[in-house]
């Protein structure tokens, strides 16, 4: 098995929904997730989310905060990643598919009404947001 990797995934908040996009080329593919990636050697947590969700998505956010973290086994594929969950405001910007090897498409989409399937780290933040009664 490969790992422990530190990945990192960001909420953003428009107009009370998050986006999500729809994985591909990697594991998890054909799974919904948040914009994000791996965290860089020296790279603050700040500017991993900022530069992931600019280069994933078009989008520049703000008031960049954390708010869960997961411990992520894929049997399946021999890899371990830790994910560290943050959320930011969103700032400007259209979503595009920006890198369209990793990514169909984004969609707005309100936090109950998340496309199924959902990426295994991102189950596991919303499992405990909600073991924890987070508000997002």
């Amino acid at each position: 098995m490969k790992g422990p990797q530190v990945g990192v995934g960001v909420f953003i908040k428009k107009d009370g929904k998050i986006l999500v996009g729809k994985r591909k080329g990697s594991h998890g593919a054909a799974t919904w997730a948040l914009p994000g990636g791996h965290l860089e050697p020296g790279e603050s947590f700040e500017a991993c989310c900022k530069r992931e969700v600019l280069e994933e998505t078009g989008l520049i956010i703000k008031n960049i905060s954390p708010v869960v973290f997961t411990n992520d086994v894929f049997h399946d594929e021999g890899l371990h990643y830790i994910t560290l969950f943050f959320k930011g405001g969103y700032e400007s910007g259209e979503a595009i598919v920006a890198e369209p090897r990793h990514c169909e498409e984004w969609r707005w989409v309100s936090l109950d009404h998340i496309p199924q399937p959902i990426f295994l780290p991102l189950r596991n933040a919303l499992e405990e947001i909600e073991r924890r009664h987070l508000v997002l």
